[in-house]
């Protein structure tokens, strides 16, 4: 946090005569050390502060009647939120000061988007907490699909899982060139769409013609210009 200046001119109460005038001394904020041994500062003394880190700037109400001074108040955070999907992992439930952290994780299959730690800032709120996004299931009865570099029927893919942010690649066919492809499609937060040059088998073909299904005919030589069905995870 970087230091916070204030100039503070201890003023003067005002009486009727020049005669009169009182000089008076203003007193020092808390979390101040300026004077050793004193907590306050003659008349007319001008008087530059800094806060200790993890202190905001107060006001001093300086129209001769104030008696308020600057006050570094403390900060600090309320008692961290859990997330949705996730938890704190270690944390106190308490209120925590200036620069005090806490770590959130997700829960299982679920994969954190951001980052774990959340930090009290000076402006006494946390920083960004971070996001569970949740698991895709490939949504076909049949067909060949490949994941985590291995080329699977769909019945072999136990569980039904994919994670967010991992591709899967499913087999289109070029019905001119007599040739099959492969198309990617990412789980984005639960959901994995089929590109939509994907048509899957009828039981019949699956059973009985599988060789003549996209995954299982020659590779075509440039795969057309068809573009993923699913946007990138945020």
């Amino acid at each position: 946090m970087a230091p916070l200046a204030l100039l503070l001119l201890c003023q003067v109460a005002l009486y009727t005569t020049v005669t009169s005038k009182k000089a008076r001394t203003c007193p020092l904020p808390r979390h101040l050390k300026v004077l050793p041994g004193s907590n306050q500062v003659p008349f007319e003394t001008v008087l530059e502060y800094t806060c200790d880190e993890g202190f905001e700037r107060g006001e001093c109400l300086a129209d001769g009647t104030a008696t308020e001074p600057p006050v570094c108040r403390d900060i600090s955070c309320p008692i961290p939120k859990g997330i949705p999907n996730g938890f704190l992992a270690f944390a106190v439930m308490r209120t925590h000061g200036y620069k005090e952290t806490v770590r959130y994780a997700c829960n299982d299959h679920y994969v954190l988007d951001g980052q774990a730690e959340n930090r009290c800032t000076n402006t006494g709120n946390w920083s960004t907490k971070p996001v569970c996004r949740a698991p895709c299931s490939v949504n076909i009865k049949r067909g060949r699909i490949s994941y985590n570099g291995r080329k699977l029927w769909i019945a072999d893919l136990k569980p039904n899982r994919v994670l967010h942010g991992e591709r899967v690649l499913f087999y289109c066919k070029n019905k001119v060139q007599k040739c099959g492809y492969p198309v990617a499609s990412t789980c984005n937060d639960g959901t994995l769409t089929l590109p939509k040059c994907f048509e899957e088998p009828g039981k019949l073909e699956y059973t009985m013609r599988s060789k003549t299904l996209p995954s299982e005919i020659n590779v075509c030589d440039a795969n057309p210009s068809a573009a993923p069905s699913s946007a990138a995870p945020a």
